[in-house]
C-alpha cells in the first residue's frame, strides 16, 4: 500500500476561488484502478468561496456562533460539533490561508461526489474513492489528526460481524472504520505546515470495497447505541 502526497502551487483565497479542478488537472498524475484521493478541506474551502478576511478575534467567535452545529455554552472558543464531528472552532481555521478565516466546506460529502465524478470519467475509471479530510483533536491527547469529513466512491467501513475470530467464536459487534483510518494517516503524511501537498493518493489498499452508491449512513452511529451520546449532552444545539 502506498500514500503518494501530492505537492502543488500555493492555493489561495481569493484568487484561487473555483480552481480546484484546474489544481487537479495540473497536479495529478495518472490514476489508476481502486485508487482513493484524498483532499484537504481547505482547498475545498477556498474553491467554494467559504472564507472570510480575518479582522478581530470577536469576528472569529461569532463565525463559530454562525458555523457550529453544536456548542458548550460559555466555552464558544473552543470545542464544537460540526457535521458529526467534535471539532475545534467549527472547523474555522487562519494556518495557510494569508490573512483570511477559511471556513469548513459546505455539503462536504456531495463536493467529494461531484469530484469523484469529474476524476473517475476523466481517468476511466470503474472503482475509485475519493476523501475530504481536516485536522481534530482526540479526547485527552495533544496534536492533530485526520479525519474524514466527506467521501464517496466506497464502503467507509469493513464489517466483522457474524465472522468468527481466531478461536472461532462469532463475533456479534465489529466494524472497522476503514475510512477515519486512512484520513488519520493520510493527514499525517500531508502534514499541518508548509509541505503544500493538500492532495495524496492511497493505493493498493485491499480491504475497501467500491461502489457507486451512497454509503454515507454507514459511518454514522445510531444516537441510542453510540457510547458517547451521553457526553454530549453539555452540548447546545441552535433551533
Amino acid at each position: 500500500m502506498d500514500f503518494i502526497p501530492i505537492k502543488t502551487g500555493k492555493f489561495t483565497p481569493p484568487q484561487d476561488q473555483g480552481n480546484l479542478y484546474k489544481l487537479l488537472d495540473g497536479f495529478l498524475p495518472r490514476l489508476k484502478e481502486k485508487d482513493v484521493v484524498v483532499v484537504t478541506s481547505k482547498i475545498v474551502s477556498i474553491h467554494q468561496g467559504r472564507f472570510v478576511p480575518a479582522k478581530s478575534m470577536t469576528q472569529k467567535l461569532q463565525l463559530i456562533k454562525q458555523e457550529a452545529d453544536g456548542i458548550i455554552p460559555g466555552h464558544i472558543h473552543g470545542l464544537t460539533l460540526k457535521e458529526t464531528v467534535l471539532t475545534p472552532y467549527a472547523g474555522i481555521d487562519r494556518t495557510n490561508s494569508h490573512g483570511y478565516y477559511v471556513l469548513w466546506p459546505k455539503n462536504p460529502a456531495l463536493a467529494a461526489k461531484k469530484i469523484w465524478r469529474y476524476l473517475k470519467n476523466k481517468h476511466r475509471l470503474n472503482e475509485l474513492g475519493v476523501m475530504i479530510i481536516d485536522s481534530f483533536c482526540l479526547p485527552l491527547r495533544w496534536g492533530h489528526m485526520g479525519i474524514s469529513i466527506g467521501f464517496w466512491g466506497f464502503h467507509p467501513n469493513k464489517n466483522y460481524a457474524g465472522k468468527k475470530d481466531i478461536f472461532g467464536d462469532k463475533i456479534i459487534q465489529g466494524n472497522s472504520n476503514l475510512v477515519d483510518a486512512l484520513a488519520a494517516l493520510s493527514g499525517a503524511m500531508i502534514g499541518e505546515g508548509a509541505e503544500q501537498t493538500p492532495l495524496l493518493i492511497v493505493r493498493g489498499f485491499a480491504k475497501l470495497k467500491f461502489t457507486d452508491k451512497n454509503t454515507l449512513a454507514e459511518l454514522q452511529a445510531n444516537p441510542q447505541k453510540d457510547m458517547y451520546t451521553p457526553l454530549l449532552k453539555i452540548f447546545k444545539f441552535p433551533d
